[in-house]
């Protein structure tokens, strides 16, 4: 790791949780946990809550620094939320991550209205995508609408009382039409997504930019392979059954040809996206998580200030 990291294992990372209180309990974490995703209280108070007293000093300093420029300008400032991006592969386990973090968050008293968008809303609709010939590189930075992405994040960071954004359907693999979720002046504003940390595609500009703290989710490449093949066995027993499934015809797939066709979709669009463009952006992040084959972290670098 380059020099402008401070790394930790887990055992030096932990202590730094200092007197943080576990808020969650297990039920809550049931339900945080994504398909076929490993994760016990024990990561939550080892790696997470050592996160989030972090993250909770950060944002109390913004906050006081707010207030500073407010009283200085004699003015009252718009609210303007803590903004934290979470990068990683497909599969690496972003979106556990992304609302346990939430939740964890949520729970400090300085900022309890803790909004999470995923960037998959950001996703041109299938119809763009097919006329364009984009569908078998969904999840490859030009089949998102940056210039959309980016107004939403100049929204947010101006203050303003309400922003809405799409929102993204798995089951149809689609974008809902008609359907947004709103975000209204939030204290925190989590954005996870596979390529949060890229250079925009419109020009300069960065999505990047408008975050105050970065997060990437890493692993060996050949372990997220394996993640993926499995999060394929479990989504064929559940999501791919549903009759508006856009793959319902893999719910059908012996093991076999499970296992053989989650493999060429991991080698000719997951991994060859991860490799060519998310792994590559791994050291613009403020902080990254590296886990282990067995799901849980490992280290933990973070950035020099």
């Amino acid at each position: 790791m380059p020099d402008r990291y401070i790394t930790f294992d887990r055992d030096e990372w932990a202590p730094l949780r200092a007197a943080t209180p576990l808020t969650l309990r297990e039920a809550d974490l049931e339900s945080l946990r994504g398909i076929n995703e490993e994760i016990d209280l024990d990561e939550v108070t080892t790696i997470y809550l050592p996160l989030s007293r972090l993250l909770n000093l950060y944002v109390s300093a913004v906050q006081d620094l707010q207030r500073v420029a407010s009283t200085f300008l004699g003015s009252i400032a718009p609210k303007v939320p803590y903004v934290i991006g979470v990068a990683g592969s497909v599969a690496v386990g972003k979106s556990t991550f992304a609302r346990i973090l939430q939740a964890l968050l949520s729970r400090w008293p300085n900022h309890p209205q803790v909004d999470l968008i995923t960037t998959d809303g950001f996703l041109y609709p299938n119809a763009v995508l097919a006329e364009r010939g984009l569908m078998d590189r969904k999840g490859f930075p030009e089949s998102y609408d940056t210039r959309e992405l980016l107004a939403f994040l100049r929204a947010v960071k101006s203050g303003r009382r309400e922003v809405s954004a799409p929102v993204y359907d798995h089951v149809t693999y689609d974008i809902l039409d008609g359907e947004s979720v709103v975000v209204e002046q939030p204290d925190i504003v989590i954005v996870e997504g596979l390529n949060v940390l890229q250079v925009s595609q419109e020009g300069a500009e960065f999505v990047s930019d408008y975050f105050d703290f970065s997060i990437y989710i890493d692993a060996a490449v050949a372990d997220i392979e394996e993640w993926y093949v499995q999060r394929f066995f479990a989504l064929r027993e559940s999501v791919f059954r549903d009759p508006d499934s856009y793959f319902r015809n893999f719910a059908e797939l012996t093991d076999d040809e499970a296992e053989a066709t989650a493999r060429q979709i991991w080698t000719t669009i997951n991994g060859r996206n991860l490799l060519e463009n998310i792994e590559p952006t791994r050291e613009r992040a403020s902080l990254i998580l590296r886990k282990s084959a067995d799901h849980r972290v490992a280290e933990v670098s973070l950035r020099k200030l």
